[in-house]
């Protein structure tokens, strides 16, 4: 069978506009969450989120792009650039074998609230041009293949929660299956305005604790009270391993197991006891051939039952408490980045293991009596990391985990 491995990393969300940055902040256990400056938030009952910062897409796209694309394809292909960048291909790569996977969970919201209210305020024919193209998820892959001339699959992940990670796996399948010896894997997302917010909150999905931004969210603690809102984008160049060792590439990590699965319990809770992201975990196990997991990057929401289950799934397929590894979250630093979390944990994930550090969780200060497990709580950890987890849960019970290897 063939092998698949990651050549090339890219990242930005609310702590950084490239990996290092960013990585760097989450070990430190800094937070991007803050309130929100990109919209008045006074009729909101939720007034914070963690918004990228200083962000200029007129810096690395041409300006008259910039306005066919919404926040989330810019913020996508500022990560994209930095994983090809990365990843070091020549001129004269072959592009015809080289795909795309791209994830979003809600794609352009932000466009789709504004021109409604255009269509509604003024009719229409204000409607731009440009609002269906810069709306649709899988125009994050179509601008991404247009800039970097990838001919090869070009395929769209749009599962919610778990999008980004489900993105890694449909490349991985591709590469697998033979149908390129390349693939780009970009999850972005920028749902943070008043329709997003709004609507989260309806839910009472969302963390209320607008008085403390930096510690409202808190994964895994016994005072978490819903998940905060993120934006960002990460990306990886995956590559078939003799492909990548043919041209001299550095090799990040093998990925040696996905799982996927589905809940069919409700369309926002996760299944009782996690049943559903056991049984996404234990294919993926099966699929590596059982390694020794050194880490977890969980899902960890903040949410009581997401962080609930998924502490009882891991305790389920390691065989307790005492035998699971270290597991963290980093939502407590770049909140939650819906269909970009998976790709952007994907990215801190392989990084940690490169560098030997587990990122904290930070804002662990009341332990949970039902989430009982090492969650490396507040400070970062250093310790030798061989083959890490990352998981992500989507709303509709859709659940995916991903496995990498250091080679």
């Amino acid at each position: 069978m063939r092998r698949v491995v990651v050549t090339g990393l890219g990242m930005i969300n609310a702590l950084g506009h490239d990996k290092e940055s960013s990585f760097e902040a989450v070990v430190a256990g800094e937070c991007g969450i803050d309130y929100i400056t990109s919209f008045d938030t006074s009729e909101q009952s939720v007034k914070i989120a963690a918004e990228v910062k200083n962000f200029d897409p007129k810096t690395f796209m041409d300006p008259k792009e910039v306005k066919k694309a919404d926040r989330f394809i810019q913020l996508g292909i500022k990560a994209a650039q930095e994983a090809m960048a990365d990843a070091g291909f020549s001129e004269n790569a072959e592009k015809e074998r080289f795909g795309i996977s791209s994830a979003s969970g809600i794609g352009g919201l932000q466009n789709i609230e504004k021109n409604a209210i255009v269509c509604e305020k003024r009719g229409p024919k204000r409607i731009s041009p440009f609002f269906i193209p810069s709306s649709l998820v899988n125009m994050l892959g179509g601008f991404i293949s247009i800039e970097h001339g990838l001919k090869g699959p070009n395929l769209s992940s749009v599962t919610a929660c778990a999008a980004g990670t489900h993105a890694i796996s449909e490349a991985m399948k591709t590469i697998l299956l033979g149908g390129a010896d390349a693939m780009l894997v970009v999850g972005a997302e920028a749902a943070i305005c008043p329709i997003g917010i709004g609507g989260f909150a309806a839910m009472k999905a969302l963390s209320t604790r607008n008085d403390d931004p930096k510690g409202a969210s808190r994964p895994f603690d016994a005072d978490r009270n819903g998940f905060v809102m993120g934006e960002g984008a990460g990306a990886l160049v995956l590559e078939e391993y003799e492909s990548a060792k043919k041209r001299g590439a550095r090799i990040y990590a093998e990925i040696i197991g996905f799982g996927e699965s589905g809940d069919a319990n409700h369309i926002t809770t996760p299944a009782p006891e996690g049943e559903g992201a056991y049984r996404a975990m234990k294919a993926a196990m099966e699929m590596a051939k059982s390694p020794k997991i050194d880490y977890i990057n969980a899902h960890g929401t903040s949410t009581k039952y997401n962080d609930w289950y998924e502490t009882m799934a891991i305790k389920r397929l390691f065989g307790g408490k005492e035998k699971t590894p270290p597991v963290s979250s980093t939502k407590g630093q770049v909140a939650h980045c819906l269909g970009a979390a998976g790709s952007i944990e994907a990215v801190i994930s392989i990084m940690a293991m490169q560098r030997g550090v587990i990122p904290p969780t930070i804002n662990y200060t009341t332990p949970d009596p039902d989430c009982d497990l090492d969650y490396v709580p507040n400070e970062a950890r250093e310790a030798e990391l061989n083959v890490v987890m990352s998981n992500s849960f989507g709303f509709g019970g859709t659940n995916g985990v991903v496995i990498f290897k250091k080679v």
